[in-house]
């Protein structure tokens, strides 16, 4: 069992960072392999809606969204982890973001999902919710912890002092790690449902 997690803060030893170190070093004390891969700072330019990535991939792949897409699809569970910026996860995340799922073609159906948002005051549920979408319009499953997985700082390493929120995330990644090892226990027991048959609408006729 592998768990990917994402930073998509520009500063790579900031909140954001530190609340996935937390999440990490637990989700390893549970038996969980992980890998901690650094976006921000990255020049993930966003997606235009071209559709090239229904023949294959993103057409602005390169050689490191590829390696990012390649561990995302592989692993059996993902974390997203974002400073709060107006009240929004940050534009480097949503623009892998974007790409990423745009081009998963379903590879990302029943694996193990959890967000994280680091404000410095507020803003932290709407971009915590933000990421929550992506998982669930690809059939994902939510991790839960016992609050949303916000946790508050300002100066680096400063989420570390907030007590609930470090809480909050060391129960995510237990709560996780349990799910990981449910579906692992029930692979050969539960068969996994196929997709029911989508329909594809749109809101405007012609009159």
């Amino acid at each position: 069992m592998q768990v990917v997690l994402f930073n998509g803060s520009p500063r790579p030893g900031g909140n954001t960072f530190h609340l996935l170190r937390a999440m990490q070093e637990e989700l390893d004390a549970q038996g969980v392999q992980t890998r901690l891969i650094q976006l921000g700072g990255h020049d993930i330019r966003g997606c235009i809606a071209c559709g090239k990535c229904s023949q294959g991939e993103c057409v602005f792949a390169d050689e490191n969204f590829r390696d990012w897409t390649q561990a995302m699809y592989q692993a059996d569970g993902v974390v997203f982890g974002t400073p709060v910026y107006y009240s929004s996860m940050n534009g480097t995340l949503k623009s892998f973001l974007d790409r990423a799922f745009y081009q998963s073609h379903g590879r990302m159906r029943h694996k193990v999902g959890a967000a994280l948002a680091v404000p410095r005051r507020s803003g932290g549920i709407p971009a915590f919710d933000e990421i929550n979408r992506y998982f669930l319009i690809s059939e994902m499953l939510i991790a839960p912890s016992y609050y949303w997985n916000v946790a508050h700082g300002g100066a680096p390493g400063e989420v570390l002092h907030d007590e609930e929120g470090i809480g909050t995330v060391k129960n995510l990644a237990r709560n996780m790690a349990w799910m990981l090892k449910m579906k692992e226990a029930s692979r050969d027991i539960v068969e996994e449902p196929q997709p029911y048959p989508r329909s594809t609408t749109n809101f405007i006729r012609q009159l």
